[in-house]
């Protein structure tokens, strides 16, 4: 299947790399503000060597339509920012283009945009897209259902200059029902990502931890659910849609 990337900075480059070394999936075009790099190839730029395009474009000299036009793709894949579905999500959608986007944080306006874009096509979105925390969130959830009066505690670290409390936390303590404003946050050095959820009970305490060792756990999540999301009905997906099935065990 071809994809188009939108957004090519840290996170982005590392799912451009594992794109471009998947035998199953070709990247055809990256998309990036500014004119920096355009007209190189993002395999040229990784040091990757690969056969597909991968041709960069600016998205201040060529409209979405118009590159859609001459380099078709099945898939778009955002890692830009918060506006960045403003750029691609209409003309994906009347293609019917599979979106699978990791952005961070949206506003309600862009959540609204996503729920009438899944009206016409496929729609993920995963603030943090990598499996394994996706993992720790429905395993969080069940333990949750098994005993809802536990006590939680969230806690959260990443690099130095990240900004804001993180989306992955804010959308761990939604689904757990604990407050946004009972999350730790810790900045410091050059951390990828660690989350930690601890299930305080009675005489007994457990941690479920999940941490990025390398963004490069980001193009695992994505093509993972761009394997799940073939042929899938129009609607808004999220990974635990995509995971749940897993956690229903064969009987014995």
């Amino acid at each position: 299947m071809k994809i188009g990337l939108a957004g090519f900075g840290k996170a982005g480059k590392a799912v451009a790399n594992s794109i471009l070394q998947h035998a199953d999936y070709s990247l055809e075009w990256v998309l990036k503000r500014s004119n920096h790099l355009q007209g190189r190839s993002a395999a040229d730029v990784l040091g990757v060597e690969s056969d597909e395009p991968g041709l960069i474009f600016s998205s201040s000299s060529i409209t979405m339509p118009e590159l859609l036009g001459r380099h078709p793709v099945d898939i778009i894949i955002d890692f830009s920012s918060e506006t960045g579905i403003y750029t691609y999500g209409e003309a994906a959608a009347e293609r019917k283009l599979i979106i699978i986007s990791a952005v961070s944080h949206y506003g309600e306006e862009e959540h609204r945009l996503l729920k009438k874009l899944a009206e016409q096509t496929v729609v993920f979105w995963s603030p943090n897209i990598t499996l394994g925390v996706n993992f720790l969130l429905c395993a969080a959830r069940c333990l949750k259902k098994i005993a809802p009066d536990v006590d939680i505690e969230i806690i959260e670290e990443h690099f130095k200059g990240k900004k804001g409390i993180s989306g992955t936390a804010i959308k761990i303590a939604n689904a757990l029902d604990v407050q946004e404003s009972e999350i730790f946050s810790v900045r410091a050095g050059g951390i990828v990502g660690k989350h930690e959820l601890i299930f305080g009970f009675p005489y007994q305490t457990v941690r479920l931890i999940h941490e990025s060792i390398s963004r490069e756990a980001f193009g695992n999540g994505v093509l993972f659910a761009a394997d799940h999301l073939r042929g899938q009905k129009p609607g808004l997906y999220n990974f635990e849609d995509l995971l749940l099935p897993y956690f229903v065990l064969d009987q014995v």
